[in-house]
């Protein structure tokens, strides 16, 4: 990032502003990764380890790390633009398809995942679906991340922009996110999740890399109140210290997991 005009001197906001321009093209490199666990887990609790199928998978960030655990992996979403920029690897396929209308024989999956996607989905057809292609105690689940949490020094700044600054942006979906997807219709049997979060040490560019893939970030923007961008942009920057500095950040994982 260039925070210098022509001239060498630094303009006011320029920096935090360049990055704001930069749109959704920041998407697949600055959403955090799951942790290895999480795939380690579900396998173990799958009935076999033939086919998994990822819906909604967007860039491929769960399908790839399912794939050291089954014969076979196959990522689903209906956007042709996130297939195309999935993440390639032995043993995965992708391909173009709603949580809906599942592209796949009766009786064939031993697990399903869905990761940061049920909100969106009309889950009585999905769930359909799920019932017509699980092979016998097939494993569901449901994965979302919640509220970043950042080190103290940020956090209380970061909480703020995100519950009262940005968050009438949100689309009314994301509060299902936001509780776990505690209160999503889940008509299965239920079992037993282990405490997962995710870490990562960014520096200040991954943070507000990671900012640039919320919806609410596009919405603020297009309603014309980019200016709680910037003034947030500038606040944490200057929390932030030396931007190449790396600092943690950490996401609390939510399941549902049940036997179809």
């Amino acid at each position: 990032m260039n925070d210098e005009n022509a001239a060498g001197k630094p303009q006011p906001g320029e920096g935090v502003r360049n990055w704001f321009d930069r749109g959704g093209r920041a998407y697949a490199r600055f959403r955090p990764d799951y942790p290895p666990a999480l795939a380690a887990f579900l396998a173990s609790v799958a009935p076999d380890t033939r086919l998994a199928v990822d819906v909604g998978c967007g860039n491929g960030q769960l399908t790839q790390l399912l794939a050291p655990h089954f014969d076979a992996v196959l990522g689903l979403d209906p956007s042709a633009d996130q297939i195309e920029h999935a993440q390639p690897g032995e043993r995965l396929r992708y391909q173009c398809a709603p949580a809906e209308r599942l592209p796949l024989a009766d009786r064939s999956v031993g697990l399903m995942t869905a990761a940061q996607a049920a909100h969106w989905f009309d889950l009585p057809a999905f769930y359909r679906e799920v019932r017509r292609v699980a092979v016998p105690g097939a494993v569901i689940a449901l994965i979302s991340y919640g509220v970043l949490r950042l080190e103290p020094a940020l956090d209380a700044r970061f909480q703020r922009f995100y519950r009262d600054e940005i968050g009438p942006y949100w689309p009314p979906e994301r509060a299902l996110v936001d509780g776990g997807y505690a209160t999503l219709d889940f008509p299965f049997d239920e079992m037993q999740a282990p405490a997962l979060e995710i870490h990562v040490d960014w520096p200040l560019d991954g943070l507000l890399g990671y900012l640039l893939t919320w919806s609410s970030v596009r919405a603020a923007r297009e309603a014309g109140h980019e200016q709680l961008l910037l003034d947030f942009a500038r606040d944490i920057t200057a929390l932030w210290g030396n931007a190449d500095t790396p600092r943690t950040l950490v996401w609390p994982l939510n399941m549902r997991v049940g036997v179809v």
